[in-house]
């Protein structure tokens, strides 16, 4: 989805916000990206000073968690979504967010077990699995 560098890819959660904001035109993937945002009023005041946006460091030792990564992940679950891929998790993503009554928190749900997949892909230094991933969302549907 996105290419470059740290500051390049919050530069670009930077301007689409900012843009939303002074109700500018939006791309589609700007929109994509603001709608994410706006789902995350906690994270307003940091994408509204691009300097601290860009500089500052997130560091999980202090308890700290990053913003971008989350929406990221956010924007990369809507992907999945709008595609099925893997096959079917869009319709597990249906049945949860029925079943909780709230699709941004079934989207958080979700993110854990993509988390997961992608966290034992790197240490393993393997590829996803794909079909370990969609086990545990099923997981979550029960």
């Amino acid at each position: 989805m996105f290419g470059g560098d740290r500051n390049q890819i919050r530069q670009v959660f930077v301007d689409a916000w900012q843009k939303r904001v002074q109700g500018k035109p939006l791309e589609p993937l700007e929109q994509m990206i603001a709608a994410v945002v706006a789902e995350h009023p906690e994270y307003h005041k940091l994408l509204d000073d691009r300097e601290a946006a860009l500089s500052r460091e997130f560091l999980p030792e202090d308890g700290e968690s990053n913003p971008f990564l989350h929406m990221g992940m956010h924007i990369s679950l809507q992907e999945q979504l709008s595609t099925d891929r893997p096959n079917g998790i869009a319709g597990l993503y249906q049945r949860l967010a029925q079943r909780i009554g709230d699709a941004h928190e079934a989207e958080h749900q979700l993110m854990e077990c993509l988390a997961h997949m992608l966290w034992e892909a790197q240490v393993n230094k393997r590829m996803p699995d794909e079909q370990a991933y969609l086990e545990c969302v099923k997981r979550l549907v029960i």
